[in-house]
Protein backbone atom coordinates (compact mmCIF):
# COMPACT_ATOMS: atom_id res chain seq x y z
CA UNK A 1 0.00 0.00 0.00
CA UNK A 2 1.11 3.75 -0.66
CA UNK A 3 1.15 6.00 2.44
CA UNK A 4 1.60 9.54 2.61
CA UNK A 5 4.09 11.19 4.64
CA UNK A 6 4.99 14.55 5.59
CA UNK A 7 8.43 13.93 7.09
CA UNK A 8 9.17 11.20 4.04
CA UNK A 9 7.04 11.96 1.46
CA UNK A 10 5.39 8.70 -0.46
CA UNK A 11 6.15 5.39 1.02
CA UNK A 12 5.41 1.64 -0.18
CA UNK A 13 4.56 -0.39 3.07
CA UNK A 14 4.09 -3.82 3.02
CA UNK A 15 0.59 -4.40 4.15
CA UNK A 16 1.62 -6.53 7.42
CA UNK A 17 3.75 -3.42 8.68
CA UNK A 18 0.11 -1.89 8.80
CA UNK A 19 -1.24 -2.62 12.54
CA UNK A 20 -4.76 -1.49 13.28
CA UNK A 21 -5.98 0.51 16.37
CA UNK A 22 -9.58 -0.30 16.68
CA UNK A 23 -10.59 2.82 19.32
CA UNK A 24 -7.47 4.94 17.88
CA UNK A 25 -4.86 6.14 20.12
CA UNK A 26 -5.69 7.97 23.17
CA UNK A 27 -6.35 11.93 21.74
CA UNK A 28 -6.66 10.20 18.50
CA UNK A 29 -9.66 8.56 18.51
CA UNK A 30 -10.38 8.80 15.05
CA UNK A 31 -7.19 7.26 13.66
CA UNK A 32 -6.64 3.62 13.78
CA UNK A 33 -3.95 2.88 10.72
CA UNK A 34 -0.60 3.22 11.59
CA UNK A 35 2.39 1.73 9.52
CA UNK A 36 5.11 0.99 12.11
CA UNK A 37 8.44 1.88 10.36
CA UNK A 38 12.13 1.27 11.18
CA UNK A 39 13.87 4.38 11.60
CA UNK A 40 16.46 5.79 9.29
CA UNK A 41 18.82 6.77 12.28
CA UNK A 42 18.12 6.31 15.54
CA UNK A 43 19.94 7.41 18.54
CA UNK A 44 23.52 6.57 18.29
CA UNK A 45 23.70 5.06 21.75
CA UNK A 46 20.20 2.72 20.69
CA UNK A 47 20.51 2.29 17.24
CA UNK A 48 17.77 0.34 15.84
CA UNK A 49 15.63 0.73 19.21
CA UNK A 50 13.66 3.07 17.49
CA UNK A 51 10.67 3.07 15.23
CA UNK A 52 8.03 5.64 13.49
CA UNK A 53 4.04 4.52 13.67
CA UNK A 54 2.85 6.79 10.87
CA UNK A 55 -1.03 7.32 10.11
CA UNK A 56 -1.71 5.97 7.01
CA UNK A 57 -4.29 8.05 6.71
CA UNK A 58 -3.12 11.81 8.18
CA UNK A 59 0.04 12.58 6.31
CA UNK A 60 1.27 14.75 9.64
CA UNK A 61 0.27 11.99 11.88
CA UNK A 62 3.04 10.04 13.16
CA UNK A 63 5.01 9.31 17.05
CA UNK A 64 8.64 7.56 17.13
CA UNK A 65 8.37 4.39 19.42
CA UNK A 66 10.49 2.03 21.13
CA UNK A 67 9.97 -1.75 22.56
CA UNK A 68 10.33 -0.80 26.54
CA UNK A 69 11.74 -4.06 26.95
CA UNK A 70 14.95 -3.21 25.51
CA UNK A 71 15.70 -0.51 28.33
CA UNK A 72 14.06 -2.05 30.96
CA UNK A 73 14.36 -5.70 31.47
CA UNK A 74 11.55 -5.86 34.50
CA UNK A 75 8.68 -3.74 32.27
CA UNK A 76 5.79 -5.88 31.52
CA UNK A 77 1.97 -5.26 30.81
CA UNK A 78 -0.72 -6.79 32.59
CA UNK A 79 -3.28 -8.51 30.62
CA UNK A 80 -6.49 -7.86 31.50
CA UNK A 81 -9.36 -10.03 29.73
CA UNK A 82 -10.98 -7.54 27.78
CA UNK A 83 -7.56 -6.81 26.28
CA UNK A 84 -6.49 -10.16 25.17
CA UNK A 85 -10.56 -10.53 23.85
CA UNK A 86 -9.94 -7.26 21.91
CA UNK A 87 -6.89 -8.38 20.37
CA UNK A 88 -7.74 -11.59 19.66
CA UNK A 89 -4.92 -13.69 21.31
CA UNK A 90 -4.22 -17.01 21.34
CA UNK A 91 -0.77 -16.60 22.30
CA UNK A 92 0.49 -14.12 24.88
CA UNK A 93 4.26 -14.48 22.98
CA UNK A 94 3.22 -12.83 20.01
CA UNK A 95 2.42 -9.78 21.96
CA UNK A 96 4.55 -6.95 21.23
CA UNK A 97 4.58 -3.79 23.57
CA UNK A 98 5.55 -0.32 22.35
CA UNK A 99 6.17 3.18 23.92
CA UNK A 100 5.12 6.44 22.21
CA UNK A 101 8.49 8.71 22.99
CA UNK A 102 9.45 12.09 22.78
CA UNK A 103 12.52 14.30 23.78
CA UNK A 104 12.49 16.20 26.94
CA UNK A 105 15.98 18.13 27.31
CA UNK A 106 18.95 15.79 26.72
CA UNK A 107 16.72 12.80 27.00
CA UNK A 108 14.41 10.79 24.59
CA UNK A 109 11.62 9.30 27.37
CA UNK A 110 9.05 7.07 26.95
CA UNK A 111 5.72 6.85 27.67
CA UNK A 112 5.65 3.87 29.76
CA UNK A 113 1.71 4.35 31.70
CA UNK A 114 0.41 4.53 28.29
CA UNK A 115 1.98 1.37 26.43
CA UNK A 116 0.95 0.36 23.05
CA UNK A 117 0.02 -4.07 22.72
CA UNK A 118 0.31 -4.64 19.19
CA UNK A 119 -0.86 -8.42 18.36
CA UNK A 120 1.92 -10.30 15.77
CA UNK A 121 -0.57 -12.44 14.34
CA UNK A 122 -3.26 -10.12 13.28
CA UNK A 123 -2.26 -6.61 13.44
CA UNK A 124 -4.26 -5.47 15.80
CA UNK A 125 -3.27 -3.13 18.77
CA UNK A 126 -4.50 -1.03 21.87
CA UNK A 127 -3.13 1.50 23.82
CA UNK A 128 -3.52 0.56 27.47
CA UNK A 129 -3.14 2.95 30.69
CA UNK A 130 -1.45 1.66 33.20
CA UNK A 131 -1.99 2.62 37.12
CA UNK A 132 1.87 1.41 38.25
CA UNK A 133 3.43 3.99 40.01
CA UNK A 134 6.81 2.39 39.38
CA UNK A 135 6.90 4.63 35.49
CA UNK A 136 6.23 7.70 34.48
CA UNK A 137 4.89 9.30 31.25
CA UNK A 138 8.59 10.46 31.08
CA UNK A 139 10.38 7.26 31.72
CA UNK A 140 14.19 8.52 30.53
CA UNK A 141 15.09 5.85 27.85
CA UNK A 142 18.17 7.32 26.23
CA UNK A 143 20.22 10.26 26.52
CA UNK A 144 20.91 12.31 23.70
CA UNK A 145 24.94 13.21 23.24
CA UNK A 146 25.15 16.16 20.73
CA UNK A 147 28.05 15.68 18.01
CA UNK A 148 30.53 18.53 18.69
CA UNK A 149 32.69 18.32 15.48
CA UNK A 150 36.11 19.39 15.50
CA UNK A 151 37.16 22.69 13.62
CA UNK A 152 39.45 23.10 11.22
CA UNK A 153 42.68 23.92 11.19
CA UNK A 154 42.85 27.41 9.13
CA UNK A 155 45.98 27.97 6.96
Amino acid sequence: MQIQSSRFGWLSVDDDRVITFARGLLGFPDHSRFALLPSAAGVAAAEGCFYWLQSADDPALAFVVADPALFFNEYAVPLREDTTAELRVTDAARLQAFVICNKVGDWITGNLLGPLLVNAENRLAVQVVLTERKWTTRQPLVRVVPTVLPLAKSA
